[in-house]
């Protein structure tokens, strides 16, 4: 329900009218005017979701400037996260954009929103989308070609030695707290792993998974366990996801697999995220060319992984980041936007 208090229908009548005018007023330029004034009425003021994680933070900032640099857009940056960012514009109407929803949790309700033109999808901002599972170095992989699957993996204990019983294979385990410290938990039970000859490792803290990958790669030993894509260490570190030889059980997941006290869990692939930009119907009306852009704007997690990894290896902000990858990969953000647009960025840079 709207928040704005009731109005006459005089009143509305009144207020529509003054609306159309102003709006004429403004949306025809005057001859004199340049393409770029032309373009700022178009757009107008925009808001865009700078959500709390590395990949989106960087992504609204690539925004940022994309939006106010090649089409004239006065944006304004506003922090969200996944859940109150997608109710705010469900709700609310705000922000404008969310760059990177991840929407598999919210999908009912966001979909409502949509099929009522509250709100509107454009581009998957992940092409490939959210990747979770099991994976191994890709020297390992490239050493070992029979190795495909996890079936094909717990065949090899030999292969991940394990630090605490070098004659025990090793999986090691999602952060300790996380809702994939369960399904991995669980996914190592479905596939009777310790009966195979592995040991599951409780690595404690996102930081002890991301050092056992970079310490089993710098004594190019064997690693097989839990990760997720896009993030930084898989641009610092060539990974291979192996293949769970069966789809996502969706109903197995839901009734077990995701749960702490699950005692029959069933093998199952992790189910790939569906990653969107988002829109609210406001923008989607009056965001002119600035909305095709969002409705081109996708990248793969290749392309994320790297541009994570420097950042990390810099210490940079998203704000630097989104410099640092237009100033240096025009050839994937051109696609995105009219060569015009591109030309106006790239002098902004």
């Amino acid at each position: 329900m709207s928040r704005i208090p009731p109005l006459s229908r005089l009143s509305l009548l009144a207020a529509a009218l003054a609306l159309s005018a102003c709006g004429q007023k403004e949306e025809t330029p005057s001859p004199a005017a340049t393409p770029e004034v032309a373009q700022t009425s178009v757009c107008g003021k925009v808001t865009v979701a700078n959500m709390n994680w590395q990949s989106a933070e960087v992504l609204a900032h690539i925004d940022n400037i994309i939006l106010s640099k090649g089409y004239g857009c006065e944006v304004e940056l506003v922090p969200g996260d996944t859940m109150p960012t997608l109710t705010a514009m469900m709700e609310k109407g705000q922000p404008d954009v969310a760059p990177e929803a991840w929407i598999n949790a919210v999908r009912q309700p966001l979909d409502a929103a949509v099929k009522e033109g509250k709100l509107h999808y454009a581009a998957k901002s992940l092409a490939d989308g959210g990747v979770e599972g099991w994976w191994i170095p890709k020297y390992l992989a490239d050493a070992h070609p029979d190795i495909k699957t996890i079936d094909d993996a717990l065949k090899h204990p030999e292969l991940f030695p394990s630090a605490e019983n070098k004659r025990k294979g090793a999986v090691h385990n999602c952060p300790s707290g996380w809702n994939c410290q369960l399904t991995t938990g669980n996914a190592f039970k479905a596939w009777d792993a310790a009966d195979k000859g592995f040991l599951l490792v409780d690595t404690g803290s996102a930081a002890g998974l991301d050092g056992s990958i970079a310490k089993a790669y710098e004594r190019k030993q064997g690693w097989l366990g839990y990760y997720w894509a896009p993030t930084s260490i898989l641009g610092k570190y060539e990974m291979v996801k192996l293949d769970a030889g069966v789809p996502h059980d969706k109903e197995a997941w839901e009734a077990c697999n995701a749960k702490a006290e699950c005692d029959n869990p069933k093998k199952s692939d992790w189910a790939r995220a569906e990653v969107f930009t988002v829109l609210t119907d406001r923008f989607q009306k009056a965001g002119g060319p600035a909305v095709d852009y969002l409705n081109k704007r996708s990248w793969s997690n290749d392309t994320v992984n790297g541009l994570l990894a420097w950042m990390s290896d810099q210490q940079a902000t998203g704000a630097d980041g989104a410099a640092h990858f237009l100033k240096t990969q025009p050839e994937i953000w051109g696609a995105w936007v009219t060569p015009e647009v591109a030309e106006k960025v790239k002098s902004a840079l």
